[in-house]
């Protein structure tokens, strides 16, 4: 038997590489499998699981077996405290539920979001490299649910908007309309955080000018996904990441982008007169407001009665959709309207108050919204102090992004919160901004 393996040819540079990184192939599962068309119904509200939500299963699976059979502590109890904390916010809200199913429920949802899935990253992650693979896998889907997107907006077969059907949701549908919005913004974001980073050593020549084009061809579909909250959480992140890369860069960015739009928008009139209405409806939160920004106000207050009414635990977790119409005011519609994109017209019952700081702070009251986002904070906090003690050495890319990453979803979270097939995607994020956080330089956990 010790001769049969000593006879065995020595394994090829490339094979020795595609071992090396099979460890991550559940998570690049994961991401990919998102590209998949998304059937009426299949979001995670109706308990279904997808086959995203399956691969991310196997890549908890694979963390554990990694650490089970190494013996090691890959993380500091600082470290695990930080990715840990949250569960208690969630296990208080589920046992003081006055539903024990949805409460079981819930928590294993949110268990598997905001704790399994991020922490499996974490451990699986060893360097920047593996972090620029599974990143890239998140462009390439971007790109691909942009392409289906903008397809969509150019031959009238997306979902329907303002009476025609023309809004890019990718292989989402309309059930699920933020769906490619958002992906399409994870995937600018870290194309715009690797073209920010001036070439270093080690670094393939054509990297940056690839994220620079990456990043531009994302803008179309973004901004025919006619998703308000997704581009001011996409134009923040990427104003950050910019102030981020040094002033001088910023200041020739900034004028550039600016001359640009002027000649675009002002010169050669480019954009569609819908996007500039869906534009200038930001500022019209007061000022006769659309009936979409009237219900989610309406939300919004009803989640603030709720979490008056149980200010520690919260209502429960998933109770949101029982107690709403208890809370809420007349001038909440309880649905909206969806059609398009292969579905025929349905009305969507408004299940959440699309924003993930009032969810969790009227399901699991100040405790769980307390851990919860005291984790995000813990990470970007950490994030930015490693990103500046970075600069003198490589690695700035993962850096970059990792912390743009971070900024969006905490700025989107003000305007949406979880639910649907993208939210596994959503979960690998915070994953990744929790590896730059945590991780030293040499790959070793702080």
């Amino acid at each position: 038997m010790a001769l049969a393996t000593a006879a065995l040819p020595p394994l090829s540079p490339r094979l020795r590489e595609l071992r090396q990184h099979a460890p991550l192939l559940p998570a690049l599962a994961t991401v990919l499998l998102l590209a998949a068309p998304v059937s009426t119904g299949d979001v995670s509200a109706s308990g279904k699981v997808t086959p995203a939500d399956a691969a991310s299963a196997v890549l908890v699976a694979t963390a554990a077996v990694r650490l089970l059979r190494a013996r090691s502590r890959p993380l500091t109890p600082a470290a695990a405290a930080v990715l840990g904390a949250p569960v208690l916010g969630f296990a208080a809200a589920a046992v003081t539920s006055l539903d024990p199913g949805a409460g079981l429920a819930g928590f294993l949802r949110y268990v598997q979001v905001f704790v399994a899935v991020p922490a499996a990253v974490v451990l699986l992650l060893r360097d920047r490299h593996d972090f620029a693979v599974v990143a890239a896998a998140i462009v390439l889907l971007a790109l691909v649910q942009g392409a289906v997107g903008t397809w969509q907006y150019a031959t009238g077969s997306g979902a329907s908007y303002m009476g025609e059907d023309i809004r890019a949701v990718g292989t989402f549908g309309p059930s699920d309309v933020m769906g490619m919005a958002t992906v399409v913004a994870y995937g600018l974001v870290i194309a715009v955080g690797y073209a920010l980073v001036p070439p270093q050593r080690g670094a393939p020549p054509w990297l940056r000018p690839a994220a620079l084009c990456c990043a531009a061809l994302l803008v179309v579909p973004l901004a025919v996904s006619f998703s308000r909250g997704t581009w001011i959480a996409t134009g923040l992140a990427c104003a950050a990441m910019v102030l981020l890369a040094g002033r001088r860069q910023a200041l020739r960015i900034f004028g550039v982008l600016a001359a640009s739009a002027v000649v675009l928008v002002g010169g050669l009139g480019v954009g569609s007169h819908m996007i500039g209405e869906r534009a200038a409806s930001i500022t019209q939160v007061t000022d006769a407001p659309d009936p979409s920004v009237t219900d989610r106000y309406t939300l919004w207050s009803a989640a603030l009665g709720m979490w008056r009414e149980h200010p520690v635990t919260g209502v429960g977790l998933k109770r949101f959709p029982a107690e709403r119409d208890g809370h809420a005011a007349l001038a909440l519609s309880s649905a909206s309207d969806t059609a398009g994109a292969g579905q025929a017209f349905t009305r969507e019952p408004l299940l959440s108050p699309h924003n993930m700081y009032l969810l969790a702070l009227s399901e699991q009251g100040l405790l769980g919204c307390t851990l919860l986002v005291g984790g995000w904070a813990a990470f970007l906090a950490l994030g930015l102090r490693r990103l500046r003690a970075a600069r003198a050495r490589t690695g700035l890319g993962p850096g970059m992004a990792a912390v743009g990453l971070l900024a969006w979803q905490c700025v989107d979270f003000l305007y949406a919160d979880i639910g649907g097939p993208s939210t596994v995607l959503t979960a690998l994020l915070l994953g990744l901004a929790a590896w730059w956080a945590l991780h030293a330089e040499d790959g070793g956990a702080r």
